[in-house]
């Protein structure tokens, strides 16, 4: 399929995280419930579960628009080259760390939105609308970029920083929750999507690393990055502090991740910023 699409100067393009919302928002948009879009950008972090991938195919046949996949590379790679002392642009994901001498627990700040979803996505876009690298956007051409982002979580909603394209959040102008779109789906006979993240994602509640202790390759896989990102990335503090994924700051393995009422740090309060799980 040809990469520019024909009489492109106005565009609506989806964000397609193969989550719970954006595959609901999809999946309403090919049913006729909310406007045709001319494309799907799916941004791949190559670190997705087995199961999310899994889903993606199967969502991407029941869609007549176009899904396009792109990526930025290995994240998961990038992070152990990071820390063997090699610098790779954006590979930050929001670790927790310990300092070894006081006990006081930290965060170090994430990049890895911005390099493996935004970045990617927004240069498709620029590919779609035919322009050439660093071509600035002529001010007649406007893309509208959907985001599956739902009533509940109205605080992830974003203005776009690009002058030619504009934000759009179907489901909150809809008042349609997260709840609600798994409603959705069994209302018209669709399964319920897995939950859309990096496996190792430092965000992930309790119950997400119950899910992902469930397929036990990913576990241990996961387990193992825990270990070996313990002494930090390129150009964090390497000698007195110890770097963790999961809240506690105390390695996976040996974590509590029992489902508690107040549980660790809520993905959807503190995700990837409109681009990840959704």
């Amino acid at each position: 399929m040809d990469s520019v699409i024909h009489n492109s100067k106005q565009l609506r393009i989806l964000s397609l995280g193969a989550g719970v919302q954006s595959s609901t928002l999809a999946l309403m948009i090919e049913g006729g419930g909310m406007p045709m879009v001319d494309a799907a950008i799916f941004s791949d972090t190559q670190s997705e579960s087995k199961a999310t991938m899994k889903w993606l195919d199967w969502l991407e046949k029941l869609l007549t628009f176009p899904v396009y996949r792109v990526t930025n590379g290995s994240l998961k790679d990038n992070l152990l080259k990071s820390n063997k002392d090699i610098y790779v642009r954006g590979v930050s994901i929001p670790m927790f760390t310990r300092n070894k001498k006081t006990g006081k627990k930290g965060m170090i700040r994430r990049a890895c939105t911005s390099t493996y979803k935004i970045e990617p996505i927004t240069k498709k876009i620029r590919e779609l609308l035919g322009m050439k690298f660093r071509q600035k956007v002529p001010k007649d051409y406007k893309v509208t970029q959907l985001f599956g982002i739902s009533r509940d979580e109205v605080q992830r909603m974003r203005t776009s920083s690009y002058h030619y394209i504009d934000f759009d959040y179907p489901l909150i102008d809809q008042n349609i929750t997260r709840k609600g779109c798994f409603k959705w789906m069994e209302d018209n006979g669709y399964p319920a999507p897995p939950r859309s993240a990096c496996t190792f994602c430092p965000f992930h509640s309790n119950e997400e690393w119950q899910n992902v202790k469930a397929n036990k390759d990913e576990w241990n896989a996961v387990v193992a990055l825990d270990k070996q990102l313990r002494t930090g990335l390129y150009g964090t503090e390497r000698k007195e502090v110890e770097y963790f994924l999961h809240q506690s700051a105390v390695p996976l393995d040996q974590a509590d991740i029992s489902i508690k009422k107040k549980d660790q740090l809520d993905l959807f309060q503190n995700e990837c910023e409109g681009m990840c799980g959704v």
